[in-house]
């Protein structure tokens, strides 16, 4: 299978950091072509090694290991993104366990966590040529179904695409438009010494 480079990378850092934060990104261009289970045991694993409040570890990837598995996912997403994430040869959820399991309190860290073992996936992923994409758009209701997980315990965080990149020419017009890697803030505007300047939204 021939596959097209990755889009154009214009992003410049505001302070040297390395190459990899800038050539990750959320491509929608997936290759279908399969990711062998230990390549995915890494990522996982990475993700397992990443921090956490009380070292709680709240968070559970629900992923495809079937193709049976991949379409009952796929089925979470919002129809605009099934477009392409269909073409993902592994899709998962993220979910965050509600309470803490020694107090049975409330864990209001738990979604930030997971924010942090995603992180570390997708940063596994490109060490592997591999791209991810965190998806927003997904139907809560049938992420649990899918999951065969009790909301009551646990809150669906995001739904994720795991693969190579593919040919953006598969995507439809409007989401080829938008096929390359966004930009950022200024560092300026993320990051401030001392207190947030007055009159400043």
């Amino acid at each position: 299978m021939t596959v097209k480079a990755p889009a154009r990378n214009e992003r410049v850092a505001d302070a040297p950091v390395d190459r990899l934060f800038l050539d990750r990104w959320s491509p929608r261009a997936f290759s279908p072509e399969p990711i062998a289970g230990e390549t995915l045991r890494t990522l996982f694993e990475a993700a397992r090694w990443a921090p956490s409040c009380f070292n709680e570890q709240p968070w559970v990837f629900i992923y495809s290991g079937t193709e049976e598995d991949r379409l009952r996912i796929l089925d979470v997403l919002t129809e605009r993104n099934q477009v392409w994430a269909k073409n993902a040869p592994v899709l998962a959820l993220l979910f965050a366990r509600r309470t803490f399991r020694k107090t049975g309190r409330p864990n209001r860290w738990a979604a930030f966590d997971c924010g942090a073992a995603w992180m570390s996936l997708t940063v596994q992923a490109r060490f592997l040529g591999l791209y991810t994409h965190a998806m927003a758009g997904y139907r809560r209701d049938r992420a649990y179904q899918a999951a065969g997980i009790p909301e009551e315990e646990y809150e669906v965080i995001c739904a994720i695409a795991i693969g190579r990149y593919g040919d953006p020419e598969d995507l439809p017009g409007e989401i080829r438009a938008s096929e390359f890697p966004k930009d950022r803030k200024p560092l300026a505007e993320v990051a401030v010494a001392g207190q947030w300047p007055e009159g400043r939204v």
